[in-house]
């Protein structure tokens, strides 16, 4: 048995735990892939890149309404795949390597997957096996993350009937040797979207498959139906699907489906197949159940401290929250961290501004609740959108489809949700983030400093000052 103060499982934001407060601490780290998790390697941060440069070859196809003609001459997609990947991959062996050192003289890096067997040292510790080694502290911290969801759906589970099709996820496809011709990809939320755009922008014939009537339906609903018809005119999009089964075809893949509206069926083809629905907390690779720790499916659970229901163990991020984002689970960790360090006073994390973004084509983020929400709440709402095209901002870049719309609750003038979609959403989205979690009124918002003209921005002024307009009539 090998005994540790503190047993880290991922290394995520995980690998952030260890600081100066631990060098007295005797620290076992697990991980069975690649330090960094999720969002170095096959998340965040590659996505983005991919992303960049596929907005360049998107704006050099739509130059023209500007009077500027220019041509896409190619893509060089090796070379696009390198600049990424010769960047994160060696910031993650710098991680590893790191914790390895000499730098690093309390903690032991042990590679492969660790799950809990049904020991208990000493009546309550947990043990966590890991290559026939087995690990017990009175502190374990549990960030395994989420994996690829892959349905059960004919042609793709193996358990059922059908062959059994190659398919990518968002872990391999941006690995791929050469552009395909064609992408088939299932799904329809931003792994789907942002990949569609990725790949389509690069010149690949993407068709899409969804099973809901709208892309990113997670999303306030005006913002929904105004991204579905806008990302329709860069992709072919197939919304209200199901039935799905995949076959070979050739070289390719082809899918077919039944049309929610129709009934009839109908069929896809394409060179590649891309699963994008989802991803689900790798909780089942833990023997959870030999830990008594409670969870809903693979999801761990945990309380705002972070503490999951057995005593000493702790969990955060993709394995214990629904939303998987990695700005949440910096947050959980770090009050994680802090809760391990001063259980007499404990942080409680707050989740109720957790902003979001979509950096697809066009790029949408929100925070706070949806109207639909925020009505189901009893909130006697006040609703204000303006288009970009309504600033001179909007003017120059010809926007005819971007908008921003508010959500405020009349009684207290708070907002309770922002949502944004065109370009900079993410950034746009930020003031109000700020706005909100400082409980600003929308007339403070508005009115309170001065905004830069003639930039973006001013169209979240304009969003504001309608609510002071529609005050004062």
């Amino acid at each position: 048995m090998n005994h540790f103060d503190m047993i880290i499982v991922g290394t995520g934001s995980g690998n952030s735990i260890p600081g100066p407060e631990f060098d007295d601490w005797k620290i076992a780290v697990v991980e069975k892939g690649a330090f960094g998790g999720t969002c170095l390697n096959v998340g965040c941060i590659p996505t983005k890149m991919f992303i960049y440069a596929a907005d360049i070859a998107h704006m050099v196809k739509h130059s023209e309404m500007y009077g500027v003609d220019a041509t896409l001459d190619g893509i060089r997609w090796t070379d696009v795949r390198d600049r990424v990947f010769g960047r994160i991959d060696p910031i993650a062996h710098a991680g590893e390597q790191y914790r390895v050192g000499e730098e690093c003289p309390n903690i032991t890096v042990f590679h492969g997957e660790g799950k809990f067997t049904d020991e208990r040292i000493d009546g309550e510790q947990r043990v966590i096996e890991v290559n026939g080694q087995h690990l017990t502290a009175p502190t374990i911290v549990l960030g395994a993350g989420a994996r690829p969801n892959v349905p059960p759906i004919p042609g793709i589970d193996p358990r059922l009937d059908l062959p059994v099709v190659r398919y990518e996820t968002s872990d391999s496809v941006m690995r791929l040797d050469e552009l395909p011709e064609s992408m088939l990809v299932l799904g329809g939320g931003y792994v789907a979207t942002e990949m569609g755009h990725v790949f389509s922008s690069f010149g690949v014939d993407v068709k899409l498959v969804n099973r809901g009537p709208v892309l990113l339906g997670h999303e306030d609903p005006d913002v929904a139906r105004r991204f579905t018809e806008v990302y329709s005119q860069q992709v072919d999009v197939r919304t209200g699907t199901y039935e799905h089964e995949v076959h070979h075809n050739g070289d390719g893949v082809e899918m077919t489906y039944r049309c929610s509206i129709s009934g009839e069926l109908e069929s896809v083809s394409a060179e590649c197949l891309l699963l994008a629905t989802g991803r689900k907390p790798n909780g089942d690779t833990l023997n959870l159940d030999e830990a008594g720790i409670e969870h809903r499916g693979w999801r761990v659970l945990v309380d705002d401290a972070g503490r999951t229901s057995a005593p000493g163990v702790w969990a955060f991020g993709d394995l214990s929250n629904e939303l998987q984002l990695k700005h949440l689970a910096n947050l959980e960790m770090r009050d994680v961290r802090h809760n391990i360090l001063n259980p007499d006073d404990l942080r409680f994390t707050d989740r109720s501004l957790t902003p979001h973004a979509v950096f697809s084509h066009p790029q949408v983020a929100a925070v706070g609740m949806t109207e639909p929400a925020a009505r189901d709440a009893g909130i006697d709402v006040m609703i204000a959108t303006k288009d970009y095209g309504s600033t001179a901002a909007g003017w120059a870049m010809e926007d005819t489809t971007s908008f921003a719309k508010l959500i405020a609750d009349r009684a207290t003038r708070r907002l309770v949700g922002a949502h944004i979609m065109g370009p900079h959403a993410a950034s746009l989205i930020q003031q109000l983030i700020q706005g909100m979690a400082f409980g600003q009124t929308v007339d403070q918002m508005a009115s309170g400093m001065m905004y830069v003209h003639p930039a973006l921005s001013e169209v979240i002024e304009n969003a504001l000052l309608d609510f002071s307009d529609e005050n004062s009539g």
